[in-house]
């Protein structure tokens, strides 16, 4: 998990090097497919339920799920989100990030601050003996603290051997109800945050999924083990 994590992360982080106004979403895409694999990887997305990229890339009002084009060409002020998976020796790391391309506005930079921060709160509450809803709760509170609304269409997940295990991460939650957490756990915790309200569209193409008021949505993700002393982020570059 350590190593797939590493990958995953390492992947992003190349990626992101690479974002500026002008490149395509498909070059990222690729650049992410080359790194993978030449670390003796698998890119997870690729294939996954027939998705037919490396890496999801949503660009400002798409949520997740984003399928990179050679025709998709980033501009100064989007942001965009790029989720992406490595699988290595038979585990799986799950990581994703918003990035800005060159100067964005103000509020655009809130909305990713904001998202970043409640992932990092729903990371502390990843510790032996506290409950899923604890993370739930922190990352809504943070989100909806700062007026933003969370996708309740999709959540996080237990991941390991395969990308989706249980049990669900919803974004919003009761602390001290749900799952007992316990060592040795690992999961993926995404705040999926949008600007406006938390109702989203899929699109016609059965896999891009949109904010239905067309508000910027930010997204960002890490694969966490659950552990005696306390939580380690597994994709961390």
């Amino acid at each position: 998990m350590r190593d797939a994590g590493r990958i995953a992360a390492q992947a992003l982080q190349r990626v992101g090097e690479m974002i500026k106004p002008g490149i395509t979403t498909w070059e990222l895409d690729q650049a992410a497919a080359r790194f993978i694999q030449a670390c003796g990887a698998r890119p997870t997305f690729l294939g996954y339920n027939d998705f037919p990229a490396s890496a999801c890339i949503s660009v400002n009002d798409e949520v997740i799920h984003g399928i990179p084009s050679r025709k998709r060409v980033l501009h100064a002020g989007d942001i965009v989100s790029v989720d992406l998976g490595a699988t290595y020796r038979g585990y799986v790391g799950d990581t994703a990030y918003t990035f800005p391309v060159g100067a964005i506005s103000a509020q655009a930079k809130r909305l990713c601050d904001v998202a970043w921060q409640a992932l990092q709160s729903g990371l502390a509450k990843a510790v032996p003996g506290g409950k899923l809803g604890d993370i739930s709760a922190a990352v809504q509170a943070i989100c909806e603290g700062a007026g933003y609304n969370v996708v309740r269409d999709y959540t996080g997940h237990g991941v390991g051997r395969v990308m989706h295990e249980d049990p669900c991460v919803p974004n919003f939650g009761t602390a001290g109800r749900g799952v007992k957490l316990r060592a040795g756990m690992t999961i993926a915790i995404e705040p999926m945050v949008n600007a406006g309200r938390g109702q989203i569209k899929v699109q016609s193409d059965k896999w891009t999924v949109k904010t239905r008021d067309g508000s910027l949505s930010a997204h960002m993700e890490h694969t966490v083990a659950i552990t005696g002393n306390g939580p380690v982020i597994l994709t961390e570059p």
